[in-house]
């Protein structure tokens, strides 16, 4: 698999993830990295993300969330980079994007002040992608890692 995207394509998917998605715009997601090999995002701990007050770690549904935005983009990076599509192909396909499966496993409390998600596509088909992801706190502790399933056709 070509892992290398055009940049007009990085440019394409990262303007969706940061400014199109309004749920990443809530989180502050920021897309930093992507490629048909992998994506990675950014996610800075604030007041209102904190799901345990008392030792401010990061809530769960924050977690979860991020894990399959990340899973999602790096799935669909990898589909694109095998697909022959024009502009208008691309968006086509990034509106029947979608998650149909994810499993997260929390590993240890989300302390910190800033997290990185990782994913990496393992599957890139016509219908359906699976990507593996990790979030790591400012430590480079991984806190959680997850499995997402994506309809991308």
């Amino acid at each position: 698999m070509d892992h290398v995207l055009e940049p007009h394509l990085r440019e394409l998917i990262t303007k969706t993830f940061d400014e199109w998605i309004p749920f990443n715009r809530i989180l502050g997601l920021h897309l930093t990295e992507v490629s048909a090999a992998r994506a990675v995002a950014t996610l800075a701990m604030e007041p209102d993300l904190v799901g345990n007050p008392v030792k401010g770690i990061l809530h769960g549904g924050v977690i979860s969330a991020t894990l399959d935005a990340v899973g999602g983009i790096a799935a669909f990076a990898a589909v694109l980079a095998k697909a022959d599509l024009d502009d208008e192909g691309r968006v086509s396909a990034l509106n029947r994007l979608g998650t149909i499966d994810i499993r997260v496993d929390y590993l240890r409390p989300a302390g910190g002040r800033s997290f990185v998600a990782t994913a990496y596509p393992m599957r890139a088909g016509n219908t359906v992608a699976v990507s593996r992801m990790e979030l790591a706190d400012d430590a480079g502790e991984i806190v959680a890692v997850g499995t997402g399933t994506y309809i991308v056709g």
